[in-house]
Parts: C-alpha cells; sequence; structure tokens
C-alpha cells in the first residue's frame, strides 16, 4: 500500500496486523479519487473507521487542508499514527480512538463541518445509511459535501436518502464503492445531546 498522487506520493503505508481490518487497495482508492477529486482546494475530511488511514491520508496528499482519523482498534491507531507520521502529515491529523457514533456526537459538539467523509467499516457492518443520517443531522456536512461508502458488493444502498443524492455506484469485485453528495436544506438546524 502507497500513497498514490499527491505532496505524498509514493509513500509507503503500513498495513493493521492480523486479519481483521480489510485495506483499500491501492486500484479502489484511485478509482475511488478519480470519483471525487482527483484534488482538493482545502476542506476538512473524516476518516470513520479508518484502519490504516489509507483513505485520509490520500486526501492529505491531495489537498485537503486537514483530516479527522476514528477507529475503534487500538492496532489500527497505532498504524494510522504510523502512516500519518510517514507520510509527513502529522500536524494536519487527529486521530481518535473510539466508535463512530460516539465520534460523531463530540465532533458535532465542536461544530465542525466536513466536506469529505470516509465510511469504509467491516463489510458485517450494513447500516452506513443510519450514519450518514446522523451527520447530517447533527450538521457535520458542508453543503456539497461527498461521502464515499466502501461496502460488500452483495448489500446495496438507497439510490436516495434526506439530503443525499448517489452520484456514482461501482463494483471492484466483492467490493463496492457508493459515493454520495450531500445537500443541505434551507432552515435545517442540526440538533445536540
Amino acid at each position: 500500500m502507497r500513497v498514490i498522487s499527491g505532496t505524498a506520493k509514493g509513500r509507503s503505508l503500513k498495513a493493521v496486523p492480523g486479519k481483521s481490518t480489510r485495506p483499500t487497495t491501492d486500484k479502489v482508492k484511485e478509482a475511488i479519487f478519480s470519483m471525487i477529486g482527483p484534488y482538493f482546494d482545502g476542506g476538512l475530511a473524516l476518516d470513520l473507521f479508518a484502519g490504516t488511514g489509507g483513505l485520509g491520508i490520500e486526501a492529505l496528499s491531495r489537498g485537503v487542508d486537514r483530516a479527522v482519523f476514528v477507529d475503534l482498534e487500538g492496532a489500527s491507531i497505532e498504524v494510522v499514527k504510523q502512516n500519518v507520521q510517514a507520510a509527513g502529515m502529522s500536524d494536519r491529523a487527529e486521530i481518535y480512538r473510539t466508535d463512530a457514533v460516539r465520534a460523531v456526537k463530540a465532533l458535532a459538539k465542536r461544530q465542525l463541518k466536513f466536506a469529505l467523509v470516509f465510511l469504509d467499516p467491516p463489510y458485517r457492518m450494513k447500516d452506513m445509511d443510519v450514519l450518514m443520517g446522523e451527520l447530517a443531522e447533527r450538521g457535520l456536512l458542508e453543503d456539497g459535501a461527498k461521502l464515499v461508502v466502501e461496502h460488500d458488493a452483495e448489500h446495496l444502498y438507497p439510490e436516495a436518502m434526506d439530503h443525499y443524492s448517489q452520484i456514482k455506484h461501482t463494483h471492484y469485485g466483492d467490493t463496492a464503492v457508493t459515493i454520495y453528495r450531500y445537500e443541505a436544506e434551507n432552515g435545517q438546524e442540526p440538533t445536540e445531546d
């Protein structure tokens, strides 16, 4: 695994030891960024279920200002820290060990707005539409934000949901990538806990 393009192009990234983490292949990562970018002019990215941090690091390399990495597994967090450092991006990264729902609540309290969100959970999790609803409800997304959901090819997410329209859906073997665009509605107030 490596950084494919941008300021950290060619830097090697470590994998998480064991079989519990399924890193996004370079081929799929290249395809994702050709669909959503390929380059960015600033903004904030959120890499939930970060694993190795490869997607968030690629976004930083391609011009995103800052990225927040979240994973529940301690081994993944250690690898994300090492990979962010190897890519020379420690000063532009925040890394948290917690579950996705708790992270969303904490980030909402900070009133952050993300332009780009990566949702690449373990394939057994098939509720990213619920998490996307939570991100919208809590006001965590810029208008026009792009959300990338990587999932089992056998599972289909809806083409449209409140605030979201699907802009791309494609398969790579047993992996599917579904990309959504977020559209804020006028007068919507984010909720707080």
